[in-house]
């Protein structure tokens, strides 16, 4: 699928280290200028990925293997139930990171708002937020970890659909202790799949390169 010259790559449930080795590849080509910019939609098998920022008390204590990744940010889960993009996308001069980021947040919002769930974002951290309610504290819905190459991004950013969140049990999720992990199927009562949320991710990419 090729939205505004951006291509959206459906690659199904793909191991972890198989989608890093494919995002290297397309970043190479994305920097030669010999492909356009391109998106990697996913699952992964159930994985933990660990950020430059991870501290040792963030990870596992009963010795599920993490992988260690380029990526800011710190420990995260991926796993089936869960929607994987990795944007492979050129940045306008000057690089602004930041904007970056927020036009990924904004894309993710804008997900799930056409859900039904109203969630934004909460200063001082990434990623996207069910805001507090008297369901309990601010909880994350869709994580953000990236980094930028030579203009080219790299990782992405993941939204919880149908998963298994008992996973996350085992970590302190993006080295935040105070909040909680959720996802759409939790939040709105009614399943909400992988299947359902990819069409809706490809019709917003367009947000990731407007500027």
């Amino acid at each position: 699928m090729t939205t505004s010259g951006l291509s959206a790559v459906r690659a199904g449930l793909l191991d972890y280290q198989a989608a890093w080795d494919e995002q290297r590849r397309l970043h190479e080509a994305v920097v030669a200028g010999e492909q356009g910019d391109t998106v990697l939609l996913l699952e992964h098998p159930s994985v933990y990925t660990a950020g430059k920022r991870t501290e040792p008390w963030d990870r596992p204590v009963d010795g599920t293997p993490v992988i260690d990744v380029d990526r800011g940010g710190k420990i995260t889960w991926h796993g089936p139930g869960q929607l994987v993009g990795y944007p492979i996308v050129r940045l306008p001069d000057p690089v602004d990171v930041v904007a970056y980021v927020r036009r990924t947040e904004q894309l993710l919002i804008d997900v799930c708002a056409e859900f039904g769930l109203a969630a934004g974002r909460v200063e001082g951290r990434s990623g996207v937020w069910v805001p507090e309610d008297d369901r309990g504290p601010a909880r994350k819905v869709a994580a953000i970890g990236i980094r930028v190459a030579r203009g080219v991004t790299l990782h992405g950013f993941s939204i919880n659909c149908d998963c298994d969140l008992g996973h996350f049990d085992r970590i302190v999720p993006c080295g935040i202790r105070d909040a909680g992990v959720t996802s759409l199927t939790a939040e709105l009562g009614r399943p909400v799949t992988v299947a359902d949320v990819l069409p809706v991710v490809e019709r917003r990419l367009p947000t990731l390169v407007q500027v």
